[in-house]
């Protein structure tokens, strides 16, 4: 039986369709860093190199920021290449993490060293001037300072490279009580 030529190419091409078809999902399934695929998390891929800007605030002074602006801050907990932030903590203030062997370039100005330090949970964490660095999930934008200051150990990172230190804190003065007196005259009612 001799194949119409019109219908052989009509299969051909449907066939050819189905193999691009097929190639397309195949690719759509390919995991990419970032991505999540068949239900897997997705985590955020890490970049080459991190880099640290700054700006200034009329009453804090020149700070660090981070991607797309974000105000970057230091926890007075924290000693030196050391984080005391980790659990709860580490999800209301992000540490700034890199890959293991991330270059990080700062800002003109930037009086301190930027390195890196491991955390417990064993990420790299971006330090200035020795002080591991963090963002405030209550920050919604650049520009946004609503964790400076908090709880007294949380400060923008300045410029400076200056190690802010705990705000202590202050208790209401204790009410004096003077000694109870006795009236001297009978006190009135209104009546």
């Amino acid at each position: 039986m001799r194949l119409n030529p019109r219908l052989m190419s009509l299969a051909s091409l449907a066939i050819g369709v189905a193999i691009v078809a097929g190639a397309c999902s195949s690719a759509a399934a390919t995991s990419t860093p970032g991505s999540a695929v068949q239900g897997a998390t997705a985590t955020p891929a890490m970049a080459a190199g991190v880099t640290i800007g700054s700006t200034n605030d009329p009453s804090l002074g020149a700070y660090l920021t981070g991607q797309n602006g974000m105000t970057l801050y230091v926890f007075a907990k924290d000693s030196a290449d050391n984080s005391a932030c980790a659990g709860t903590c580490a999800t209301t203030w992000p540490p700034l993490t890199a890959s293991p062997g991330t270059s990080t370039t700062g800002p003109a100005g930037a009086a301190g060293a930027f390195a890196t330090i491991s955390r417990a949970d064993g990420t790299t964490q971006v330090t200035y001037n020795h002080m591991p660095l963090y963002y405030y999930s209550g920050d919604s934008k650049a520009g946004d300072i609503t964790g400076e200051g908090k709880f007294g150990f949380w400060f923008v990172a300045p410029l400076s490279g200056a190690t802010p230190t705990a705000v202590p804190s202050t208790a209401p003065a204790a009410p004096t009580t003077a000694p109870a007196t006795k009236p001297t005259t009978a006190p009135t009612y209104g009546y």
